[in-house]
């Protein structure tokens, strides 16, 4: 049966230009609107973002840091030798941030079951006090903050399959017991965080979660993960709204990843998210984008996910871990045992 589901993007974040060369170029945007609307999923529709405000970004970032990215704003500059910005890129930056917001606003409220914010820049690598790694502001984590701080809810799961580790969510939150942080990533990797071992601080120590792979695992090994780890501290966590930040860059194509992840392998993974959610969370599902540099494997898994989100059945993947995904689940399960039952 289709599910509403809220599609949220705006053309404008197009126009946030890092030169000829970047990765992270407006191109792979407009692969994705281009995908979706050339072949209509039943049960999705689209709905324009509202930006950022300051309130919502300076939850998550420090005043300094806002400042500096409003300085920039009409400029052709950068913040970090991996983020730059042109005239129009701030904007991009706050409806980014907005589209989160926005999704998050409408799942809450009941307005769509689920969502998918198709947004850039992308945000998981930005700290509390910089951009980095393409990423200008903490989309998930200013969408998480706003869940908790203005739309009343108690705790929030962010999962981040990127193939790249969400070194900026992890460590906004790696303090709290309310925002529950899960990464699978390739390691060792950009930004060469996320080991096993990065648990949380103090009495939030068990609500990071990191499990970082080799590379060369494909659909199979990402599904034995997702069982055997994300699954049960999910149940026991029971989060009221669940977050995902989609990098789709450890597809098989994808020349930043060494990863074999397929389309349909992201399709089962984000239907595991939605079991979870429908189970734990009242439905309130939202999908983010992150990273994803070949342009046909992220347009095609882009609409795997959307498809899935909308109420198609997930494709069928035997969750079945090599010997690299089978050390990689007993390295996390072993960081991981004396804070959840695993």
């Amino acid at each position: 049966m289709p599910h509403d589901t809220l599609l949220v993007s705006a053309d404008s974040m197009l126009d946030h230009d890092q030169g000829p060369g970047h990765p992270e170029s407006p191109a792979r945007l407009r692969a994705i609107l281009d995908r979706l609307h050339a072949s209509p999923i039943a049960g999705a529709r689209w709905a324009p973002p509202t930006p950022a405000t300051r309130e919502q970004l300076l939850r998550v970032h420090d005043p300094a840091f806002v400042a500096e990215v409003d300085a920039a704003r009409g400029l052709y500059t950068a913040l970090d030798p991996d983020v730059g910005l042109a005239p129009a890129s701030v904007d991009a930056a706050y409806l980014a941030a907005g589209s989160a917001v926005s999704a998050v606003e409408a799942v809450v409220s009941g307005a769509a079951r689920r969502a998918f914010a198709l947004v850039r820049p992308p945000g998981h690598h930005a700290e509390r006090e910089r951009a980095m790694g393409f990423c200008v502001f903490a989309n998930a984590a200013v969408a998480a903050e706003h869940a908790r701080a203005a739309l009343g809810r108690e705790r929030v799961l962010i999962v981040d399959w990127d193939v790249h580790h969400g070194n900026g969510s992890q460590h906004i939150f790696e303090g709290r017991r309310d925002v529950l942080v899960f990464n699978t990533h390739q390691h060792p990797h950009y930004p060469g965080t996320g080991a096993a071992s990065e648990v949380g601080l103090g009495d939030a120590r068990g609500f990071t979660v990191n499990v970082p792979l080799p590379g060369g695992l494909g659909d199979r090994d990402y599904a034995a993960v997702y069982r055997d780890l994300l699954v049960p501290i999910a149940e026991q966590f029971r989060p009221e709204l669940i977050l995902v930040s989609a990098g789709f860059d450890p597809h098989r194509d994808d020349p930043l990843g060494d990863m074999e992840v397929t389309s349909d392998g992201f399709a089962n993974l984000c239907g595991t998210v939605c079991e979870l959610a429908d189970r734990l969370a009242g439905g309130r599902v939202v999908l983010l984008l992150e990273g994803g540099y070949d342009l046909h494997g992220l347009a095609d898994s882009v609409h795997a996910c959307a498809a899935v989100l909308a109420g198609s059945t997930p494709p069928a993947v035997a969750p079945t871990a090599s010997p690299g995904g089978e050390a990689a689940i007993r390295r996390a399960r072993a960081s991981q045992s004396a804070f959840w039952r695993l």
